[in-house]
């Protein structure tokens, strides 16, 4: 199983709990808002702190198991943790707090 594999079962399963959070929520809107810039902020972080800790050498990856598609040293399939992580944080936090009462 290379990167790009355990990426996509990832990112399903955390788009599915997502999906799940919103269908939930009375607002739904707010909680895309709040996930897109969630997003955002960490894949500028990892783009940002990836590239630095590649560079330095505190590690490297497996040629064989990549795409080869990178942003400066960083593998594209590093962006699927922070991306689904961000969705299933947001899709579980919705799930599992209190609908508001009006």
């Amino acid at each position: 199983m290379n990167f790009a594999q355990l990426n996509a079962i990832f990112l399903v399963l955390a788009a599915l709990i997502f999906a799940a959070g919103l269908w939930r929520s009375r607002k739904p809107y707010n909680v895309v808002i709040a996930a897109s810039v969630s997003i955002l902020v960490l894949v500028v972080l990892t783009v940002i702190f990836d590239n630095v800790m590649i560079a330095s050498g505190l590690f490297d990856y497996g040629g064989h198991t990549l795409n080869g598609l990178r942003l400066g040293l960083a593998p594209i399939e590093d962006f699927a943790y922070p991306v689904g992580g961000a969705l299933l944080l947001t899709g579980f936090w919705t799930m599992f707090t209190r609908k508001e009462t009006q």
